[in-house]
C-alpha cells in the first residue's frame, strides 16, 4: 500500500517541472490526480511555458503508474476555471484530500513592467489563493494543503535591484513571501477542522524556469549574453552544500511527506528544501 493510497490530489502547474514530478510521485504512492496548467506562453515571461503536449505527457506518466488522472487547461488567475476543475475532479473521484498549489512564473526583466508585476503577483500569489479557495469546500479533516514558496521569498529583496528597474523580477520573491504568510494564517484558521497547510521552499531546482535566458542573466549580470554553462558556473554559490541545484524529485519527496499521514501533526510550517541556502544567505534565528 502506498503512502497516499485512496487519496485525491489537486495540482496546479502540473504540465512539467515540479508540478509533473509531484503528480507522478503522488500517483506512484496511490493517489488519483486532478491536474491543471495554463499551457500557453505569456508575453511578460521571457521563457517558454508549458504546452498542451507537456500536460499530455503528465497524463501518460500518471496513467503509467496505474492511477487515474483528470487533466485540463486552466488559468490560476481565474477562480471560475479552478472551481470547475476541482468540481469535475471531485465528481469523477469522489473526494479531495490534497492540494498542491505549484503554478508559478518568474518575471525577471519582463516588459511592459507594470504588466510583468501584475502577472507574477496574480499567478504566484493570487493563483495560490485561488487554488486553495477552490478546493476548500471539499476538504475535510485529514486534508493537506501544500504551497510552493521559494528560498528567494526569504531574502531581503531590497538588496536585489534598484527599485523600479525590474518590477517583474522583484514580484517573484515578494509573491512567494506573501503566499507564505497566507498559508501560515490559513493553517491557523483551519487546524481545528483537521486541515493542515504548509509551504515548501525550494532552492535552485532543475526545471525549465531555472534553465532559461532570463535566469541566466539574473545569475550573470556581468555578461551580455550568458550561456547555460556561464550560469551553471555560479549556481553553486546559492547553496551551502556543494550542488548547483536540486532535482524536482527532491521537492516531491517533501510534498509526499506533507501529503501523507506521516505528517498528520505538521502544519503551519515553512519547509526548506534548499541544500543549506537559507543557512548561507539569510538572517535566521535558532
Amino acid at each position: 500500500m502506498g503512502r497516499v493510497t485512496g487519496k485525491v490530489a489537486f495540482i496546479t502547474g502540473a504540465a512539467r517541472g515540479q508540478g509533473r514530478s509531484h503528480a507522478v510521485r503522488l500517483a506512484e504512492e496511490g493517489a488519483d490526480i486532478i491536474a491543471v496548467d495554463l499551457c500557453r506562453d505569456l508575453g511578460t515571461v521571457g521563457y517558454a511555458l508549458a504546452t498542451p503536449e507537456d500536460l499530455a505527457e503528465t497524463v501518460r506518466l500518471v496513467e503509467k503508474t496505474g492511477r487515474r488522472i483528470l487533466a485540463g487547461e486552466a488559468d490560476v488567475r481565474r477562480p471560475d476555471q479552478l472551481t470547475a476543475a476541482v468540481e469535475a475532479g471531485v465528481a469523477e473521484f469522489g473526494r479531495l484530500d490534497i492540494v498542491v498549489a505549484q503554478a508559478g512564473i518568474a518575471g525577471m526583466k519582463g516588459e511592459p513592467k507594470k504588466q510583468a508585476w501584475s502577472d507574477v503577483m496574480a499567478i504566484n500569489l493570487g493563483g495560490t489563493i485561488n487554488a486553495i479557495q477552490a478546493a476548500l469546500p471539499h476538504l475535510a479533516a485529514g486534508a493537506s494543503v501544500i504551497a510552493t514558496g521559494s528560498t528567494a521569498g526569504l531574502m531581503d529583496t531590497k538588496s536585489l535591484d534598484t527599485p523600479g528597474t525590474d518590477p517583474g523580477g522583484i514580484a517573484y520573491p515578494l509573491s512567494k513571501r506573501m503566499l507564505s504568510q497566507y498559508v501560515h494564517e490559513f493553517a491557523a484558521q483551519f487546524a481545528a477542522s483537521g486541515i493542515r497547510a504548509n509551504v515548501v521552499h525550494p532552492t535552485n531546482t532543475n526545471t525549465p524556469m531555472l534553465h532559461s535566458e532570463p535566469m541566466y542573466r539574473a545569475f550573470r549580470p556581468d555578461l551580455e549574453n550568458p550561456t547555460r554553462a556561464d550560469a551553471e558556473a555560479v549556481f553553486p554559490v546559492q547553496q551551502i552544500m556543494p550542488v548547483p541545484y536540486v532535482e524536482p524529485a527532491d521537492i516531491s519527496a517533501m510534498v509526499l511527506f506533507l501529503a501523507s499521514d506521516e505528517s498528520r501533526y505538521v502544519t503551519g510550517m515553512q519547509m526548506r528544501v534548499d541544500a543549506g541556502s537559507y543557512l548561507k544567505w539569510y538572517d535566521y534565528k535558532i
